[in-house]
């Protein structure tokens, strides 16, 4: 099933003034689609980098890195009166909350909704396939947003993950109400409002990595001092984690112990910079 595209493009915004000219242009909106686009692919510290919102009638690209935080988007996202929607708003909403403190008092999720529905794909390339016959282009998906200047295709691709989610949320909605699943909806969407990242505990980060706790105490010793070792490194070049060194070679470190530089060397992957 096809629907009727959105016909509005979006906007640059990198400056406070033209966002707060967007904002006071859709100051008595009661729903908004946002997204945020970080860059843990490439750095140590994950933030945002792009916000995308799109309104029934009008859409916004906004760089926060010349600006800071967008006080306006905030009050205007914590509104009880003003629905926010997203497509896996999990990330997004940790994300709000670790870099400006917002707290989005009322969410709807896209890919909940789709999952409550039943549908066996819900990310958002088969939903907007489904709804509105639209492909989209996935050519960007680990770009590096946090480099300056950004091209306009990585701007124009950023922007299509807002441009159909009003319209999107509208048809799941109404699906969700003809089989009796808005209250199992908004009973989830209600949990997502609290979401936030507890502070981890960087000696005891060596556990969270798959396959650890299949180590002998010894190897686990040993990975134990490497992990934080690693993730020094990384956090001071602000570089994600797998780029200063992969976990397989954290591990093959640990299970082979080498006693010798050129031992070391030796195992694959472990670079020699």
């Amino acid at each position: 099933m096809a629907a009727t595209p959105p016909v509005h493009d979006a906007i640059y915004l990198d400056t406070p003034e033209q966002v707060d000219r967007f904002l006071d242009d859709v100051s008595g909106v009661r729903e908004i689609a946002i997204d945020t686009e970080g860059a843990s692919y490439h750095r140590f510290i994950d933030r945002i980098y792009l916000l995308q919102l799109s309104t029934r009638d009008r859409s916004a690209v906004i760089d926060p890195l010349p600006i800071g935080t967008p006080d306006g988007l905030g009050r205007l996202i914590e509104s009880p009166a003003v629905e926010v929607v997203f497509h896996d708003a999990d990330y997004d909403l940790r994300l709000l909350r670790q870099d400006y403190g917002w707290k989005v008092r009322r969410v709807f999720d896209t890919r909940i909704a789709a999952q409550l529905l039943g549908f066996k794909a819900f990310g958002l390339a088969a939903l907007l396939e489904k709804y509105f016959g639209v492909k989209l282009d996935k050519k960007h998906q680990r770009a590096d947003w946090s480099m300056r200047p950004l091209t306009r295709d990585m701007l124009q691709y950023a922007a299509q993950d807002t441009l159909y989610l009003l319209e999107l949320r509208d048809h799941l909605r109404g699906e969700l109400e003809r089989l009796g699943r808005v209250a199992w909806a908004e009973e989830e969407f209600a949990r997502l409002e609290d979401i936030q990242w507890a502070p981890d505990d960087p000696g005891l980060s060596f556990l969270k990595l798959k396959g650890a706790r299949d180590l002998t105490r010894r190897e686990l010793g040993v990975l134990r001092e490497l992990v934080p070792f690693r993730d020094a490194i990384a956090g001071a070049q602000d570089r994600a984690t797998f780029r200063v060194i992969g976990n397989e070679q954290l591990f093959a470190i640990a299970k082979q112990q080498p006693v010798s530089a050129e031992a070391l060397l030796a195992i694959k992957g472990v670079p020699r910079g």
